[in-house]
């Protein structure tokens, strides 16, 4: 008598404080293969609770990063990209049964991927420098106004290009000495999950990104009115979750940044790089010191 073998399909998990947790809620939703609808594998449909407990990873690992040196944090960001780049192959078949795009287009965006995170671990030491700035003062001080981390921040993923809107949008958040929570793609999550799996066996102290799969407008209310969320960057391009983020964080005052891009093909263009996006998740800093006689 034969029988036949069911395949065992994968249940990708959240990524939170260096783990991965099975969602508290117990809902899954499924991947499909773009081309004929066929399952790829399960992820997690994250809930409140899931995003509170990111937020307090994310609170906990902050002191440590921001401490650290801007040389260690672009050597653990090129490290990331070591890992992306180890893995490059998984990740384009990834793209293309998720996706449904052509190879060539997959390996194009893993590619633009890595160069993405190599170009925001160059900026970790140069971005001090080029914003900061000394004051004219009518006193006998130095007056200096540097940058600093703002302290936990929230981005929204667009749906494509899923994995390279998501390194683009965690580059310039955590190079600066911040520490995050993403909410990956909605329709295409598993190329962000499998990063996150790809930044558990790098160098970069767990909590320092937490990646949460699930849908933006469940959690948008909920990352608007969280008081321990210091900035939302909203990279989606939906336009009612940008409303329901500026509306509830008018409450609190909470900085909410639009970086989403009008065509999908300018994420892979200067703009997702541009540094000047650095500057929506850090304070400036002023230091008054006294001249010498």
């Amino acid at each position: 008598m034969s029988r036949q073998r069911l395949s065992v399909l994968k249940t990708y998990k959240l990524y939170i404080g260096g783990k991965f947790p099975r969602t508290e809620s117990g809902r899954y939703m499924t991947a499909t293969k773009s081309s004929d609808g066929t399952h790829l594998a399960h992820y997690c449909h994250a809930s409140r609770k899931d995003f509170r407990n990111a937020i307090v990873a994310a609170r906990g690992a902050f002191p440590g990063w921001r401490n650290a040196t801007a040389y260690l944090r672009g050597q653990i960001l090129y490290r990331a990209a070591e890992m992306i780049e180890s893995r490059s192959d998984s990740f384009v078949s990834e793209l293309v049964d998720s996706t449904g795009v052509r190879k060539a287009e997959a390996k194009a965006e893993v590619d633009a991927s890595i160069d993405r995170l190599v170009h925001f671990a160059g900026w970790t030491d140069k971005y001090g420098q080029i914003f900061s700035s000394v004051n004219p003062v009518a006193s006998s001080h130095f007056n200096f106004s540097t940058p600093d981390p703002t302290g936990v921040v929230v981005a929204l993923a667009p749906d494509y290009p899923g994995l390279l809107g998501l390194v683009s949008l965690m580059g310039q958040i955590i190079l600066s000495g911040n520490t995050c929570v993403l909410l990956a793609s909605e329709t295409t999550p598993l190329p962000a999950l499998s990063l996150a799996e790809a930044l558990a066996t790098s160098d970069l102290p767990g909590g320092v990104v937490n990646l949460l799969t699930g849908k933006r407008d469940e959690l948008a209310p909920w990352i608007a009115s969280h008081m321990d969320v210091n900035a939302v960057i909203e990279g989606s391009g939906d336009r009612d979750v940008l409303a329901t983020l500026q509306g509830g964080a008018a409450d609190n005052l909470k900085r909410v940044s639009d970086h989403s891009l009008p065509a999908s093909e300018a994420w892979f263009g200067e703009e997702a790089a541009n540094p000047y996006r650095i500057l929506d998740t850090v304070e400036f800093k002023t230091a008054w010191h006294p001249m010498g006689v």
